[in-house]
C-alpha cells in the first residue's frame, strides 16, 4: 500500500522527529529478523502455494524497497548489493522492470538465508551512514517502508503458519505458551451504529496509505453492530448444523468454492481423536481449541454463509469504521514480537470490543477507491489503485499484525476465497 505524492514531501523533519524516523527503522528491520530466527534455510526457502511468499523473499523484497526507492534514487553513488537481485525481490511494481513469477519464489534456493540477511545488514549500514544527508522526500519513503515493512512482517508469520501445517510432524515456529482456556463470553449483544451522514477515511495528522482517502461524507441506514467477534464455540455449532453442506446459505461462487476444495470448517482446525473437531493448528504448534476464542482463517465466502445462517449480515466498511474512529487503535491483542501469536477471547465489559487486534473483520463492501482518490505518481503508486477489482474490505487488524500499525481508516483487501491470514468475523443487523 502507498501513501499519496502529495504526503511523500512532507515539512522537513525536526531533529528529534529524525531521530525517532530513525530508531523506528532500526526497530522494525530488527523485529523482521527477530521473526524468522528460529527458521532454518529449508523453512525460509520454501513455498506452500502461490499465493504465499517465502520467508526469506518476504526478508529480501522489504530491503529490496529501501534500496530501490531510498538509497538508489537518492544517495548519489550508491551501487546495488547485487545488481541481479531486483529481478529476484521486486513484487509487482511493473515500472522497475521484469521480475521472477510470484508462483516461483519457493525456487530460489539461492540466495541463502545467510545471504539475504548479510543484504539486510548491509542496507541498513549504508542506509544509516546516509541518513544525516537524505532529503525529506526519501525519509518520507523510509517511513512508507517501514509500514511495508510491518505488513510483510504478517505476511511472513501467516505464510510460515500455512507452509507448517502442510507438514505432518505439525512443526512450532516457537513454543506454545501455556493459557487457559476463556470463559463463556455469553450471547452476543447488538449496538446500535451511528446512522445519517458520517465521515470517513483518512485526513489529518500521521500516516496513512493513500487508498485510506480521501475523507467524505457516507449516509448510513440505522444497523446495529456485534459487541464482539464470533468465537470457534459459535462456528463449530454452524459446522454440526450442516453449514458447509447447505447451498441454500451459501453465494453461488461461495457454494462453487465449498465443493471443489471439499471445504469443510475453517482453514487450520482440526479434528481430535473421537473425530470431533476439537483442536486448531498455529504458529505455536497443534492445540485444543479454546471455544471462546475469536474464529480465525475463515474466508468471506464463509462469513457471508455463517451470517446468513445466523440471521444476520456482515458490516458496511463504512458501518465498521464510524463505529471504531473513537477506539484506541493500539488496544487488543497484537503482534509484539516474537512469541504466541493467537487471537485471544473478548475481555470483560459494555460495548464494542475487539475492534483492534485478534481477527481482521470482513466487511460486505468491495475493495475500491474513496471518492477522490488518486494513486501516487511512479512505481510507488502501483501498489493500491491496480487492486481495486474483485476484493472485499477487512478492517481492525489481528493478532499476526504489529501492535500501532493500524487505524480505523485502514484497509486492508483480500479475495473472497482467500483464508490464510487471521480473517474472522462480525455480525451486523439492520434495525
Amino acid at each position: 500500500m502507498i501513501i499519496r505524492a502529495d504526503a511523500i514531501a512532507p515539512a522537513r523533519d525536526t531533529p528529534d522527529r529524525s531521530d525517532a524516523l530513525l530508531h523506528r527503522f532500526r526497530a522494525v528491520r530488527a523485529l523482521s529478523c527477530a521473526l524468522a530466527a528460529n527458521l532454518s534455510d529449508a523453512d525460509a526457502t520454501a513455498q506452500s502455494m502461490p499465493d504465499a511468499s517465502p520467508a526469506k523473499w518476504h526478508l529480501a523484497h522489504v530491503t529490496w524497497f529501501f534500496e530501490t526507492f531510498v538509497l538508489r534514487d537518492h544517495v548519489r553513488g550508491y551501487v546495488p548489493f547485487d545488481p541481479r537481485w531486483p529481478f529476484l525481490f521486486n513484487s509487482y511494481y511493473d515500472a522497475e522492470g521484469d521480475r521472477l513469477a510470484r508462483p516461483s519464489r519457493g525456487l530460489l534456493t539461492r540466495p541463502s538465508l545467510e545471504e539475504v540477511l548479510d543484504y539486510r545488514a548491509h542496507v541498513d549500514a549504508m542506509l544509516a551512514a546516509a541518513w544525516d544527508k537524505l532529503p525529506d522526500a526519501a525519509r518520507a519513503l523510509v517511513e512508507l517502508g517501514c509500514h511495508h515493512e510491518e505488513q510483510h512482517q504478517e505476511l511472513l508469520l501467516t505464510d510460515i503458519l500455512h507452509l507448517f501445517a502442510q507438514n505432518p510432524l505439525a512443526p512450532a515456529l516457537w513454543p506454545a505458551t501455556p493459557r487457559r482456556p476463556g470463559a463463556t463470553p455469553g450471547a452476543i449483544r447488538w449496538i446500535e451504529g451511528i446512522s445519517g451522514p458520517v465521515w470517513i477515511g483518512h485526513d489529518g495528522p500521521g500516516f496513512a496509505f493513500d487508498c485510506e482517502g480521501p475523507r467524505h461524507t457516507v449516509w448510513l441506514q440505522p444497523h446495529a453492530l456485534a459487541d464482539r467477534v464470533v468465537t470457534n464455540g459459535e462456528w463449530r455449532a454452524f459446522v454440526e448444523d450442516g453449514g458447509y453442506r447447505n447451498a441454500a446459505l451459501w453465494l453461488s461462487d461461495g457454494w462453487a468454492w465449498v465443493r471443489e476444495n471439499r471445504v469443510e470448517a475453517p482453514l487450520h482446525w482440526r479434528r481430535d481423536a473421537e473425530g470431533a473437531w476439537g483442536e486448531r493448528f498455529g504458529l505455536d504448534g497443534q492445540a485444543a481449541m479454546d471455544a471462546a476464542a475469536p474464529v480465525r482463517h475463515v474466508s468471506y465466502y464463509e462469513a457471508d454463509a455463517y451470517a446468513r445462517w445466523a440471521g444476520a449480515r456482515l458490516p458496511t466498511e463504512a458501518e465498521w469504521e464510524s463505529a471504531a474512529q473513537d477506539g484506541d487503535p493500539t488496544a487488543g491483542t497484537f503482534l509484539d514480537g516474537p512469541g504466541a501469536v493467537r487471537p485471544l477471547p473478548p475481555p470483560p465489559g459494555t460495548g464494542l470490543r475487539q475492534m483492534f487486534g485478534d481477527v481482521w473483520e470482513w466487511t460486505a463492501s468491495a475493495y475500491l477507491a474513496q471518492p477522490g482518490f488518486r494513486a501516487a505518481e511512479g512505481a510507488v503508486g502501483e501498489y493500491n489503485g491496480k487492486f481495486m477489482s474483485g476484493q472485499f474490505v477487512l478492517k481492525g487488524g489481528s493478532c499476526a499484525t504489529p501492535r500501532g500499525h493500524v487505524r480505523a481508516s485502514y484497509r486492508n483487501f483480500f479475495y473472497p476465497s482467500q483464508r490464510w491470514q487471521f480473517t474472522g468475523v462480525r455480525l451486523a443487523k439492520d434495525l
